[in-house]
């Protein structure tokens, strides 16, 4: 599934193009997606996008009395394409410009578009995320607050969106490398030493990823159709039984939440 970084590169790629261009036309031609395309959206012709934001995995553009939201999903990508090209099997929704269109592609269909003209932080998809990572007042002493009294695993705890948005597999298991610390160590028993050291590694990585254009372990590829390439620069993420860069000792794979988490037992504790 994309993640922050993905939809960061998605963000970066597209609003330039975007912004302050008038809509031509709204079509959606497959409204099954998550949730129901509305029937509000054809009304986006003739609107004006006046920014592209991002909050956690969600895209926002502002338009006109009311914001367009847009979740990727586990298969989604937006592509920039000229307005004359023929729309592929899994091409479900487009924003026509005068010269170009914004097409959705989602083969599984788990992505979404929304429109709403209430606002954003009362929004029942928007409302109860967490904290930016990538943001000022994200930091070591947030971290730290976050996590007294949980007994849950860190790498849990950093992948909860209601704590921290956008964290996703891959970046948590980085990060915790990153920092040196254990993915299964409880979040309570974290120092305010090791929260700064982690919610350092968790900007450095989520940086470092959005500059290698995000993670195309699957369907992600950016707005121009380029894979991203930060899993080929992963120290743990994917490579159990293969050496640590860094010293050596067998990458070991375990199971959190369901999901697969990568670590060196040598380099985390």
């Amino acid at each position: 599934m994309p993640e922050l970084p993905e939809v960061e590169v998605t963000r970066l790629g597209i609003a330039p193009y975007l912004t302050g261009r008038r809509i031509s036309a709204a079509v959606a031609r497959e409204r099954r997606l998550r949730w129901p395309v509305p029937t509000s959206f054809e009304a986006l012709a003739g609107r004006v996008v006046r920014a592209v934001r991002r909050r956690g995995k969600y895209l926002l553009f502002e338009c006109d009395q009311g914001h367009l939201i847009l979740h990727l999903g586990m298969s989604g990508s937006l592509r920039l394409l000229a307005r004359d090209t023929p729309p592929g099997k899994h091409d479900h929704v487009d924003l026509v410009f005068a010269d170009r269109v914004l097409r959705l592609r989602d083969p599984r269909r788990f992505g979404a578009v929304l429109w709403t003209e209430a606002p954003l932080d009362k929004h029942p998809l928007l409302e109860h995320l967490g904290i930016e990572p990538l943001s000022r007042a994200f930091d070591g002493l947030h971290l730290y607050a976050l996590t007294r009294g949980r007994r849950t695993a860190i790498k849990q705890l950093i992948m909860d969106a209601h704590s921290i948005v956008g964290v996703g597999n891959i970046y948590a298991s980085e990060s915790l490398f990153v920092a040196g610390i254990a993915p299964r160590t409880p979040a309570g028993r974290l120092s305010r030493l090791r929260c700064a050291k982690l919610a350092a590694a968790i900007k450095q990585t989520l940086r470092k990823a959005i500059r290698a254009g995000g993670a195309s372990l699957r369907d992600f590829v950016r707005s121009d159709g380029a894979p991203g390439h930060f899993q080929l620069r992963a120290w743990v993420y994917d490579r159990a039984g293969q050496p640590c860069r860094r010293c050596g000792t067998r990458v070991r794979r375990i199971v959190q939440g369901q999901r697969a988490t990568f670590y060196c037992r040598h380099c985390q504790h």
